[in-house]
């Protein structure tokens, strides 16, 4: 797993542009498969994917929420999810493409954040960060902090 300590959170990889919302523009409402178990008051850092690679920020957990389909995560989040209804929509469809078969797909999972923080540096993992994302230990994310430029753990 995190291979370093106790497991304080989890790292997934987030288009730079959608990241954007969480960090920059207060949506609080995070969506995904679930693939990693998540807790209240676990940290979730933010990798952005594709362009301006690296870990941009952090948000805690508040809570999280399982459901079988978007209509409901759309019901219940609206303005709050990071993703617009259009955008949850087709990344069901295309997570549909990507569904091994005979495989029950994994739940949608709904993590609302809080105590978001945006680093003043961006720092580059050591190793690639997959899609299903990965849990990350009490080291690496004080090593991770360090480089960010904020020296304290909260």
């Amino acid at each position: 797993m995190g291979g370093d300590g106790n497991i304080i959170g989890v790292t997934f990889p987030v288009p730079r542009a959608f990241l954007s919302r969480i960090l920059d523009g207060g949506r609080s409402v995070f969506v995904k498969p679930s693939t990693l178990r998540l807790k209240p008051g676990m940290k979730v850092i933010f990798y952005a994917s594709r362009e301006e690679q690296g870990w941009h920020g952090e948000a805690e957990v508040e809570d999280v929420e399982f459901f079988t389909n978007v209509g409901e995560i759309i019901e219940k989040y609206g303005p709050e999810l990071f993703l617009t209804p259009e955008e949850l929509r087709q990344y069901e469809r295309d997570r549909e493409k990507w569904h091994s078969r005979g495989r029950r797909p994994r739940p949608w999972m709904t993590v609302r954040l809080k105590n978001l923080r945006k680093y003043p540096r961006v720092v580059r993992p050591k190793r690639f960060i997959a899609v299903s994302g990965r849990y990350v230990g009490e080291d690496e994310y004080g090593e991770i902090l360090r480089k960010a430029g904020v020296w304290s753990v909260p």
